[in-house]
């Protein structure tokens, strides 16, 4: 009951008028779940249209087809306008239920689900396999079902093979789909995030794609290698081998490993080059280089870029970060520093010709022995 003390009808309250619509959408037997209570969508006018939006989901086993999802629609409407008196007004309302069927298709489709995955030598800075068990949970067959695997956002992790065939894809079978993916170099030991979904043709021969599903690739740490040995000695003004230990401190085997040096002032290399073969995790592996360095060296430690070419799981060529490889010239010691003195050397010249000298001279006198 409505009292209006103008004496005349509200005109906003019309009987065209439905005021305080609430809409509920039922199941009743169709494939769904309903996700969203009764709707209050306010008063609709005349000749006025409002959308309202439910939250539904389609069973997994749901089957293809139409069906009818019942729709209860509640309101309140003017009855009627009664005048009481010179002044007012006493509008009546009355409650009013109506029920409608909604048509609603349920296109014939699969279920994606993810069963395994299985990374082979991911590691930052190379390339490597994933490979992901697809299961289609449907009712459903997928023809010409295509897996089609992609990157996430900037996710370091690229996809280089992104689709793999699979034909048709039977409910409840399994599909192992193997991709080549690459890693940047900066990325670090985590998961990262990749998509997947299978396209493929329904029963009505439409075109269609499962949701995508996101999955996490565990990524291995880039192959790095350290200087474990002490500091070889170069001595100055000579020409030697120095030996560099080197210990790959990644989490994947180095193939086929060479090992270069980058010699500098006061230093030359007549072969700088070491082959050191394969280097497993935590394994190390000795270069030898030919090194000369010059007479005018400073007694001091010297700090040498080096590098190692290597090759991964994949056969790809691949070079490790400069590694820093200390040498420390000095001067000769013990019988090697005797030899290298000049002067020193030179008496002892003198010293053994004249030596030389006195026994002819004594041999030739008479009565010598």
């Amino acid at each position: 009951m409505k009292m209006v003390q103008s004496g005349i009808v509200d005109r906003d309250d019309i009987p065209s008028t439905a005021k305080m619509v609430r809409v509920t959408l039922l199941p009743d037997g169709a494939p769904i779940l309903v996700k969203s209570d009764t709707q209050m969508i306010g008063d609709i006018a005349g000749s006025e249209t409002k959308p309202v939006k439910f939250q539904i989901r389609v069973k997994d086993d749901g089957q293809a087809g139409t069906y009818n999802l019942p729709v209860q629609i509640e309101y309140t409407y003017l009855a009627a306008a009664e005048q009481v008196g010179t002044d007012s007004v006493v509008n009546r309302y009355n409650n009013r239920k109506i029920n409608l069927n909604v048509p609603f298709i349920v296109k014939s489709a699969i279920n994606l689900d993810v069963v395994k995955i299985t990374p082979e030598d991911i590691n930052a800075g190379g390339e490597g396999f994933v490979s992901i068990v697809l299961k289609n949970s449907g009712s459903d067959t997928g023809r010409n079902a295509v897996a089609k695997l992609s990157r996430f956002g900037n996710s370091p992790v690229v996809p280089v093979d992104s689709t793999v065939y699979i034909g048709d894809f039977e409910p409840g079978q399994e599909f192992n789909a193997k991709f080549k993916v690459s890693v940047t170099r900066d990325a670090e030991p985590q998961e990262y995030p990749l998509e997947v979904l299978v396209s493929y043709q329904n029963a009505d021969g439409e075109d269609m794609e499962t949701p995508t599903a996101k999955i996490g690739i565990p990524v291995g740490g880039k192959i790095k290698f350290t200087m474990v040995n002490e500091p070889p000695k170069a001595v100055i003004g000579s020409k030697q081998v120095i030996e560099v230990e080197y210990r790959n401190d990644g989490d994947a085997t180095a193939y086929s490993s060479e090992a270069r040096i980058s010699a500098v002032d006061p230093f030359s290399s007549d072969d700088d080059l070491a082959y050191l073969g394969d280097i497993k995790p935590g394994e190390t592996a000795v270069a030898k280089f030919k090194m000369t360095t010059t007479k005018d060296a400073i007694e001091k430690i010297y700090g040498l870029d080096s590098e190692i070419r290597y090759r991964d799981a994949l056969d790809n060529s691949q070079i490790s970060d400069t590694i820093k490889v200390q040498v420390i010239a000095g001067k000769p010691d013990g019988m090697a520093a005797l030899l290298s003195n000049p002067i020193l050397i030179a008496i002892v010249l003198i010293l053994i010709i004249g030596g030389a000298y006195r026994y002819h001279i004594t041999r030739r006198k008479p009565g010598s022995v």
